[in-house]
This record gives structure tokens, sequence and C-alpha cells, in this order.
């Protein structure tokens, strides 16, 4: 079924529709020209479908019977607004996409559970990336460095550098992952601690 064909059977449900909404509320056409300005005959033959809905007859009879211009109309119900993210495994690592837009700056939020089999290669590849420890312990090594953040602590590299991140014990670890694009690095603003 094509747009057109849609919005003419939108159109078509209105007439019912009036009617019903009106009737639900023992409203009479006289009473609800009165609390509209519309006239009677208007009015019946919008509900008879015999005069076409527009905007100007639809918002004060919205309006009087105190119900959403969409109800009028037959708007379909707007669906579940969460976001329902397709988890990405890959052995013993989870990684949930919290962006949904290619290019610029990608955000997971990551769980990685302990492996005998993780081989702690580094590795090195374009762009950048920040970290931040929701729950557990994660290793990072980074060059020469070998670090182990715990909840609430964050790291952030550029991945030109050989790194590897994994549990830093035998309990999985759980964080948020930011990666850019080389060159496009992340900013943390924050106040100084007081002292």
């Amino acid at each position: 079924m094509d747009d057109d064909a849609r919005l003419e059977d939108v159109l078509n449900d209105v007439g019912p529709r009036l009617r019903k909404i009106r009737q639900e509320r023992g409203a009479t056409l006289s009473a609800l020209s009165e609390a509209t300005g519309i006239s009677v005959s208007t009015l019946s033959r919008l509900e008879a479908g015999r005069r076409r809905p527009s905007l100007e007859l639809l918002l004060p009879i919205a309006r009087a019977h105190r119900v959403p211009l969409d109800e009028l109309v037959g708007a379909p119900e707007v669906g579940d607004p969460r976001v329902r993210a397709k988890p990405i495994v890959r052995g013993n690592r989870t990684m949930l996409p919290l962006t949904r837009q290619p290019g610029g700056p990608q955000a997971y939020k990551v769980v990685i559970q302990p492996s005998p089999d993780d081989d702690c290669e580094q590795r090195t590849h374009e762009g950048y990336e920040w970290l931040y420890v929701l729950a557990g312990r994660l290793r990072l090594r980074l060059g020469e460095h070998d670090v182990v953040l715990g909840a609430g602590e964050a790291a952030e590299f550029d991945t030109h550098v050989p790194h590897w991140f994994g549990p830093a014990a035998d309990a999985p670890v759980e964080f948020l992952s930011l990666f850019g694009p080389q060159g496009e690095r992340m900013h943390v603003r924050a106040r100084p601690k007081a002292p």
C-alpha cells in the first residue's frame, strides 16, 4: 500500500472515530457545535465522511473533547523507545554497542570473562581509546606499562601504542569503551578536588 492510499484510509476513518468519541462522552452535535464554534451541519458531514477533516476543524474538536489530536486521527502508537542493541560476542568478550551512527566516536559496554585461552598479545591499530571501569578489575598492558584499574578509574591512549586489556583477576570485568578515529581525542571535563 503506497503513502497516498494509507493517507486516504486514515482520513476515511476520522469521521467514524469522531462520532464514536462524541457518543462516548454523551455529547450531542448541538453541544459540540456550541463548544467548538463549528456548525452542526459541518460536524455532521465530518462524522459521515462527506467533509474532509482539516486541522482547522479537528483542533477545536480535540480541545472540546479533551483528547490529543492523535486520538482523533488514529495515529499509530509510538513504539517502545528503548534501544535494543545486539551484543557482539567474540570469545570471552561481550560488547554491547551504545552508539548507532557510523563514523565518529563509538561507545561500547564491554564485559570480559576470565579465560585461560586469552593470549594477552599486544596489538596496534588506528584510533584513540578511552576506558572507564564499571565493575571488577581491568588489567591494561600499554607499551611497557602494566596497570590495574578498579571501578571508577579511567584510562585513555593512542591505539598505535601496542596494547591489551582484560580481567586482572579470576572474575569478569565490566567497563565502558569509547573509541574514536585517529586524531579524534576524547575530552573529559572535571572539576579539580577542593583542597
